[in-house]
């Protein structure tokens, strides 16, 4: 399962910039491209220090990671929701994401101009809720409309569904995300069908200049103390460093530039991380001399899921997996010497697999 992010921002807070970076970025290897599949959707491997480990130990033919992929939602300005700049094309292009990178400005330049006329980045993020707010109300009217006709010809389960409609119809024109609202997962169902915009998960970036992008300034903490209530985190990421990181292929040329500005790691980096941390995913791996290949998958999925995420068909004549730990791999170094160690673990269905888990899957079809 490949991460699906949507990239949105009000014009001149930095995103396009942000999303060239990552579409101009180098790979650490030929093997690892990125791709721009669309205009506006790029394609990005994700780094794994255990997929170089694992490629040492293996020597296979072929490397894999796992990807994520970029979409950069152009167009969203006050009135989106309306129809405004490019709104209603790209409003729906984010009902397709799995996560919401919301790039906020948090730097001052005077060449710059800001569409309010100054920096505020509690404004821009408020401008960009609403529309999508706006357009959710839309979603829920509607099905609360037929729901409510269902009702009253004493459809019981519309009844249902109309407390719960209504409760999201309040927050939204209280200007809540949906998110915000704390749901059971059967009430989830009655919304499911309408691919909320705001009930999408979210992380903010700070878009901040290359002296804060350590710790922060006024702006990062005026924005980070208004998304509190939300739980969501706030990266700092420096689209201008990002943009230089970019053009460089050297892998220590990158660490020494990172090292000038105290950094052990790009925002890149950082925020792919937040991206898997915030859909609670983790990722196993295969390991043979045809490839290693990165797998992704929820936190808590057990063996049979990991297992169908190859193929269907490994699920549904799943056996057993064999799972290795890396660390036991780095210490015997060959599959054979791990069996004879004891260190294979032979898995039923009920295993949940971990992250980092080295897995071969048997099966019957």
């Amino acid at each position: 399962m490949g991460l699906r992010c949507g990239i949105v921002g009000l014009p001149n807070v930095g995103k396009s910039t942000l999303f060239n970076a990552l579409s101009n970025a180098k790979a650490e290897s030929a093997n690892y491209p990125f791709c721009t599949i669309e205009p506006n959707v790029g394609v990005i491997t994700v780094p794994d220090e255990r997929l170089r480990i694992l490629e040492e130990l293996v020597n296979p033919k072929r490397v894999l990671p796992t990807i994520i992929e970029f979409v950069d939602i152009a167009g969203l300005v006050k009135g989106a929701s309306k129809g405004e700049g490019l709104g209603n094309k790209f409003l729906a292009n984010i009902r397709e994401v799995d996560a919401i990178i919301h790039v906020v400005r948090c730097f001052d330049d005077e060449n710059i101009v800001h569409v309010a006329g100054g920096v505020d980045p509690v404004f821009d993020k408020d401008v960009i809720d609403t529309e999508l707010q706006i357009k959710d109300l839309e979603s829920i009217d509607k099905k609360l409309a037929k729901s409510e006709r269902s009702a009253k010809s004493g459809d019981a389960a519309a009844k249902k569904e109309v407390v719960v409609l209504q409760r999201f119809k309040d927050a939204l024109e209280a200007g809540q995300n949906a998110r915000a609202l704390e749901v059971t997962p059967e009430e989830l169902e009655a919304v499911a069908d309408l691919q909320l915009l705001t009930i999408k998960p979210v992380i903010y970036v700070a878009n901040v200049d290359e002296g804060s992008i350590q710790n922060g300034n006024a702006h990062v903490a005026a924005l980070q103390a208004h998304v509190a209530q939300e739980g969501a985190e706030v990266v700092l990421v420096s689209a201008a460093i990002e943009s230089q990181i970019a053009e460089m292929e050297d892998p220590e040329e990158k660490e020494m530039f990172l090292g000038e500005y105290g950094l052990t790691e790009s925002g890149l980096n950082r925020l792919i991380r937040a991206s898997y941390s915030l859909l609670n995913l983790i990722t196993y791996f295969t390991a043979g001399p045809q490839e290693v290949r990165a797998w992704t998958v929820h936190r808590g999925d057990k063996a049979p899921a990991a297992a169908g995420v190859i193929h269907s068909d490994f699920e549904k004549g799943f056996i057993r997996a064999e799972v290795i730990k890396l660390p036991d791999y780095q210490q015997f170094k060959t599959e054979a010497k791990i069996k004879e160690a004891g260190k294979m673990a032979v898995e039923g269905k009920e295993y949940v697999v971990q992250d980092g888990d080295i897995m071969h899957f048997r099966f019957n079809v």
